[in-house]
Order: structure tokens, then C-alpha cells, then sequence
């Protein structure tokens, strides 16, 4: 398997296979690459319909100059906890957030839940989400107003009265719970469709159908959720910073 980074041959066949509908699995597996490369590199420059070649290439290179300015300021760079490598942290940093847009959270909201969910505290200034993401203090703050609407971070001050933000330990359930409140209410409106176009004629049929449909699904994920609840409190051992 081809290592380093993308080529601009490679990226003008990732734009042609966007082009012609192929999943990122597809065209990874044509390039020979881990479909995580191909995500990436796709969701860092405009996404699947608006991904360019020539500009992606041209962006990457800038990237990679910013990184180089700052590590020859500081060669030492801090060491990771418990034996990490860097490297793949940042990497797995990137795969996190660019799954959690996938899933339809905004860019940089996917990229401050993912910093704060890699860091072993769950816990993080405004200061150091700016540092860490080379952003805007109005752009976290953003971003954290978003997460915090949703119930995913919570904010406290701390000894210096600086404003840090919390992950919550409950936050995928109430994503689920969210997820369950919303398809119940497209279940109603559904229903409400069959009132109007009128029950066994081909458009009410379909929509009663799919309120079933719907119905089920939001049940059962509301039941899985709180069964599931317990998961997300429980407490690993603790590993020593002697472990690799």
C-alpha cells in the first residue's frame, strides 16, 4: 500500500470517482489507499459536491507549510501521555471529526467536539481550543454555543475564572433521545397526511405505512438508548503514563 501523502494524480482520480458516484471505500480501494485517507481528504476540501482537485492540492501544500513554520519555532514539542504517538493522534483527530460531519454537524463544531473528546480530562479552555485549532476565539465560541443548545458540553469556571468546557458523559444518549423526540414528531405529521389524502388511497397508504415504519424506529431506538445508558458512566481502570 502506497504511503505519504496524496498525489495530485491521485486527487484528480478521487475527484473523477466523486463524480461518477462511487463510494469513498471504491475509490480508495482503486487508489490502493484506507478509505479513512479518502474521507479525509474529501471532507477537508468542500465535501463530496464541491471537491476540486487542483484546489485541494494547492490547500494541502499550504497546510503543510503552516505546520512546518511552527515546529521549527518549537522543536521540542511537548510529549503525549502514556507513551502516545503524536502523529497518530492528530490523525485519528482528523478521521473523528470528519465522521461527525458526515453525520451533519457543522464542520468546526466536529472539530471542537473532537478535540475536546480526545483529550484525556474531556475538559478544555476557550484559549486552548484557539491554540489547538489555529482559529478565531468567535469561531469556538460558536461552535461551543451549538454543542452546549444540544446538551453535547457544559461550561463551568474554574480557579483562574477562565470559561472551560465540559464533555458531558450523557451526551450521545440525549443525541439518541433527540433523535428519537424528532422521528416520533415526523410520525405525527405523517399521520396527519393520511387524514388529508384519505386512508387506503395509494399517498395515504404509503404515508400510513411509513408513520409504522417510523414509529417503530423511534421506539426502538428510545428503548436501546436507556438500556444503553449505563454504558456511557461506566469507569475503566485507569492506565499508568508507563503504559504503551
Amino acid at each position: 500500500m502506497p504511503g505519504g501523502r496524496l498525489t495530485q494524480q491521485e486527487r484528480q482520480q478521487i475527484a473523477l470517482g466523486l463524480a461518477d458516484g462511487l463510494a469513498y471505500a471504491e475509490i480508495a480501494r482503486r487508489l490502493d489507499r484506507p478509505t479513512s485517507t479518502v474521507t479525509r481528504e474529501v471532507m477537508r476540501n468542500g465535501g463530496p459536491t464541491a471537491y476540486r482537485a487542483d484546489l485541494a492540492h494547492r490547500a494541502t501544500g499550504h497546510r503543510a507549510q503552516r505546520r512546518r513554520q511552527p515546529a521549527a519555532q518549537e522543536p521540542n514539542a511537548t510529549p503525549q501521555p502514556y507513551g502516545r504517538d503524536a502523529e497518530a493522534v492528530r490523525a485519528f483527530e482528523e478521521v473523528l471529526s470528519t465522521v461527525m460531519m458526515q453525520s451533519g454537524m457543522p464542520r468546526m463544531t466536529a472539530r471542537v467536539l473532537a478535540c475536546l473528546y480526545i483529550t484525556d480530562d474531556g475538559s478544555l479552555t476557550a484559549a486552548e481550543l484557539v491554540e489547538r485549532l489555529q482559529v478565531s476565539p468567535a469561531t469556538v465560541s460558536k461552535s461551543i454555543a451549538f454543542l452546549d443548545g444540544q446538551g453535547m458540553v457544559r461550561r463551568e469556571r474554574d480557579e483562574r475564572r477562565r470559561e472551560r468546557y465540559f464533555l458531558d458523559d450523557d451526551i450521545w444518549y440525549r443525541s439518541m433521545m433527540v433523535s428519537a423526540r424528532t422521528t416520533a414528531q415526523l410520525v405525527d405529521t405523517t399521520l396527519q397526511g393520511v387524514g388529508v389524502l384519505g386512508a387506503g388511497t395509494p399517498a395515504g397508504t404509503r404515508l400510513e405505512n411509513t408513520a409504522r415504519f417510523l414509529d417503530f424506529i423511534s421506539e426502538t431506538i428510545a428503548r436501546a438508548a436507556e438500556q444503553g445508558r449505563q454504558v456511557l458512566r461506566t469507569k475503566p481502570g485507569k492506565p499508568s503514563d508507563a503504559d504503551a
